[in-house]
């Protein structure tokens, strides 16, 4: 990890209450004459474009997808083992602390209610890991940004297909969509999905032994290394901006897990600007 990066891997938390110290007045007035001004507060959004994004700010299009692959790519990774723990907090329902959002279903699940039979959930790959045959290597097959808690019936329904509008309802999840060769989240998620796959796209760029993942706007991609409908998923993220679950979901794995960032849950305007 770079020294630039180092700063990065304290809490934000920690981050956005040094940068409220900062943006206190410390002037004092006159106690007969003036109020104090009252302190000023920077958004946790200005703290991270002043702070992990600066290098990213002012750019657009391809200059804007190697910015942010830069910054990005500073990570912590996790075994596929740690996966476990690391979603049961990545994921918490935040009505029920002892439980599980399961991304497709939205069902409630217990935390220890994991494993592969039939009602426990799994760890579902977003970017389906035969697009690009990465399996559960260290590095994009156990990169928390897209993996998610899912019921295993359903996640295999879903299996490798790309995602595109469209299909069948899916038995035991309402909402979803599914045909031959494509699968179609429920709407509260579509954004999430959509923002997931751009990130594994800016991530890996054909580095560190890794295959380069690109979305594309074909389905069917197989074994390629892409991942479609890049058109539909375009047209989610704007449907389905960024929630306080993804939000607080993207704060976790940065202060706790891998100490990077979504970029697009930040920003989703960026969508457009890359594609």
């Amino acid at each position: 990890m770079s020294r630039r990066h180092l700063r990065y891997r304290r809490p934000l938390l920690a981050t956005l209450a040094a940068f409220a110290v900062l943006g206190g007045t410390a002037a004092a007035a006159p106690a007969a004459t003036h109020t104090a001004a009252p302190a000023t507060t920077a958004s946790p959004l200005r703290v991270l474009d002043d702070t992990y994004y600066q290098n990213a700010l002012g750019k657009s299009g391809a200059q804007l997808k190697s910015a942010l692959h830069t910054i990005i790519s500073s990570q912590t990774k996790v075994s596929y083992s740690q996966v476990w723990t690391a979603l049961k907090d990545t994921d918490q329902d935040p009505a029920n602390s002892s439980n599980v959002i399961e991304l497709y279903t939205g069902r409630s699940l217990s935390k220890t209610a994991n494993g592969g039979s039939v009602g426990n959930w799994n760890r579902e790959h977003v970017w389906a890991k035969s697009h690009g045959d990465f399996g559960t290597a260290t590095g994009p097959g156990t990169d928390l940004h897209h993996l998610r808690p899912e019921d295993v019936s359903v996640n295999s329904i879903r299996s490798n297909k790309d995602f595109d509008n469209g299909g069948s309802s899916v038995s035991g999840a309402p909402g979803n969509y599914t045909d031959s060769d494509s699968f179609e989240p429920r709407d509260a998620v579509k954004g999430d999905v959509a923002r997931m796959i751009l990130y594994m796209a800016v991530r890996y760029e054909g580095e560190d032994s890794f295959p380069d993942l690109e979305p594309n706007d074909k389905v069917n991609n197989g074994s390629a290394p892409n991942m479609g409908r890049l058109s539909v998923l375009k047209t989610w993220s704007q449907q389905d901006p960024p929630d306080a679950f993804e939000k607080r979901r993207n704060d976790v794995i940065f202060d706790q897990y891998q100490h990077n960032r979504n970029p697009f849950i930040d920003h989703p305007e960026w969508v457009a600007s890359i594609w």
